[in-house]
């Protein structure tokens, strides 16, 4: 199992009395584990909202979070390493590129908002969100509205077009330092929902996880995983100018050869791969450039 980034300020684990005070309605979620210690149950999606909420009032700032039932709520702890493991991307091994000049681009920003949330309050970088659903976009909204800290950092963006993912988002004067996505994983709405009655099933067997939840454009794309990232790699080409790195999760690692395969026939300068922690899975980053 991979560790988190030094950085990392969940890297000890959760810290529930702290939590508990930024958030005093975590306290109904919290129950026992095996070893006596606090826990809550991931299974159960209002406890894990509960303990996202806290997580991002405790340790960065905002006054509220939520989003609507049935939308996906990813864990904080993965989703701020893969924000450190891109700063120091884009370090390149000098000092760490901080403030509002640099500019991110978040594809599928989703009604969490969270690496946009993550990527101004740890780095004060820009974010601009993108999203085709118009509910998660109207959140996503109402995030930034309702929290001081965000409202200068982070901007959203529609994709007015299902069929595009950069297409009708990057425009001609934009520079991004990078875009960072999570892509839908699953190829089916079937095969999204058997993986969450299988994840279920292992967490009442004491199998640490979560559920899977989440919006249909969340979870699942025709081609899953791979489909969705070989039509990013192709859209990339043409805006390789305009972004330094573009990079993205890629939870199969079956995918890997594929993508990389692609990537050298789109004739990237450069490709990375960065295994990064979530838990009991294993992730990774996949990063790709154009330029010299």
């Amino acid at each position: 199992m991979s560790t988190f980034h030094p950085r990392n300020l969940h890297r000890e684990g959760y810290d529930f009395d702290r939590l508990t005070k930024a958030y005093p309605p975590l306290r109904a979620h919290v129950i026992r584990n095996p070893a006596g210690g606090p826990t809550i149950s991931f299974s159960d999606p209002e406890a894990v909202k509960a303990l996202n909420t806290a997580l991002l009032i405790g340790y960065y700032g905002l006054q509220h979070w939520d989003i609507p039932e049935g939308y996906l709520c990813p864990p904080v702890p993965g989703r701020a390493d893969y924000l450190h493991h891109l700063a120091d991307l884009l370090a390149a091994g000098g000092p760490l590129l901080t403030g509002k000049d640099i500019r991110i681009l978040d594809i599928g920003t989703g009604a969490n908002l969270i690496y946009a949330i993550l990527g101004q309050r740890i780095y004060d970088w820009s974010m601009v969100g993108t999203e085709v659903d118009p509910l998660a976009l109207k959140t996503a909204k109402a995030l930034i509205d309702i929290n001081p800290v965000l409202q200068n950092g982070i901007r959203l963006r529609q994709q007015k077009d299902p069929r595009f993912i950069l297409e009708g988002i990057i425009r001609e004067q934009d520079f991004f330092h990078a875009t960072v996505c999570n892509p839908p994983f699953y190829a089916s709405e079937a095969e999204a929902a058997e993986a969450n009655a299988r994840k279920r099933k292992n967490l009442k067997l004491g199998r640490v996880g979560r559920t899977v939840a989440g919006q249909p454009a969340e979870l699942w794309t025709e081609g899953g995983e791979r489909s969705f990232l070989l039509q990013l790699i192709r859209e990339s080409r043409a805006y390789g100018q305009q972004v330094g790195w573009f990079t993205s999760l890629v939870s199969q690692k079956d995918n890997l050869e594929p993508l990389k395969h692609a990537l050298v026939k789109a004739a990237a300068k450069a490709v990375k791969v960065i295994p990064l922690a979530a838990g009991q899975k294993r992730v990774r980053m996949l990063a790709w450039r154009f330029q010299e």
